[in-house]
């Protein structure tokens, strides 16, 4: 994606072109040839090419030119806002091609000293800014880049505003969408494909939100919420059903109190399951407590009789043996 505008650099062409001369030249007439040719370019004005991309991506910014002379000196130069500081500085030196390449982008940057196209690898937010081309063969060429690198945006959340999913079908259902911010992000919510609203906030650290409104007639329609920026973009599209619903009860209120009555159900159950053991157990101890009682009144009883009838036996042979000796006196006494 890019667009160009109309630019003038002639203070800076001024100055490199200067220094360009110096070196290539030593006699007046061909400076001041020179110093005219940059003249007339800064007048005709300098084309600027938009550029936005996505962090982390490689880009390449092509010049438009092909077939530029081998011995031919290029430079990019780089600045947030202006270019001000050179990056890269080509040239052919006793035969030999030498390329300089700032610390800040070492290892980052490629020249096709052909073009005089630089690829920029792994681009961060960071490197964000003014990008100057220039070269000088035979003739003096330049172009100039902005370019603007983003975060791919964040895909958006969508959530019940209230809680509750089921509403009476006279009463409206919220929705809300958020998402991160970010840089130029912005937050639209669609009805099929026609955008019913949008929101961007400039503080990037305030999430973005926006609510959506339904009643019970649009049930029937897909909404769409979409998060995006000027080089990516994330979607979120639900059925209404999914998240709200209406049904014909009364009142709101019965449907939101039958999470509670349900647990107060359980509640109840539970006291009941614990009243239940806790009798169950209670009664057995009892019949056990029961069982060893009557066992233990029926030794007694066993006991009891047996002394009884022990004694019953002693006093029977007491008499028979008092009743024998009563007898043999009697017939003595005969």
């Amino acid at each position: 994606m890019f667009r160009t505008t109309g630019k003038c650099l002639c203070e800076k062409r001024l100055l490199w072109i200067m220094k360009m001369v110096n070196i290539l030249a030593g006699n007046r007439i061909l400076r001041c040839l020179h110093l005219l040719l940059c003249c007339l370019l800064c007048e005709a004005g300098d084309e600027t090419v938009t550029l936005q991309e996505v962090e982390g991506t490689t880009i390449t910014l092509h010049t438009g030119i092909t077939g530029i002379q081998s011995d031919a000196k290029i430079q990019w130069i780089y600045g947030p806002e202006k270019a001000e500081e050179t990056i890269l500085f080509s040239q052919v030196f006793k035969g030999e091609t030498v390329t300089e390449i700032s610390e800040r982008f070492k290892e980052r940057l490629q020249l096709d000293r052909i073009s005089g196209a630089l690829t920029i690898r792994n681009i961060s937010r960071n490197d964000s800014g003014v990008y100057l081309f220039q070269v000088l063969t035979g003739r003096f060429s330049s172009r100039t880049f902005s370019v603007s690198v983003y975060a791919p945006v964040s895909a958006p959340v969508i959530r019940n505003q209230r809680g509750h999913r089921s509403v009476i079908s006279t009463e409206p259902c919220f929705l809300l969408c958020s998402v991160e911010n970010g840089e130029d992000v912005n937050l639209s919510w669609y009805r099929e494909n026609e955008r019913i609203s949008t929101t961007s906030n400039t503080d990037l650290s305030v999430p973005l939100n926006l609510s959506l409104q339904l009643h019970h007639d649009k049930n029937t329609n897909t909404y769409i919420c979409v998060s995006a920026n000027p080089v990516s973009y994330k979607t979120s599209s639900l059925s209404i059903t999914q998240l709200c619903y209406h049904t014909s009860g009364k009142t709101k209120d019965s449907h939101s109190l039958l999470p509670a009555l349900i647990s107060a159900g359980l509640f109840i159950l539970l006291i009941i399951l614990l009243t239940l053991g806790f009798w169950l157990k209670r009664k057995k101890h009892q019949e056990k407590s029961e069982e060893l009682t009557y066992a233990d009144v029926n030794i007694k009883a066993h006991t009891a009789e047996r002394d009884k009838e022990e004694e019953n036996s002693t006093v029977t042979d007491g008499e028979v043996e008092r009743d024998s000796v009563v007898y043999s006196h009697v017939m003595r006494s005969k």
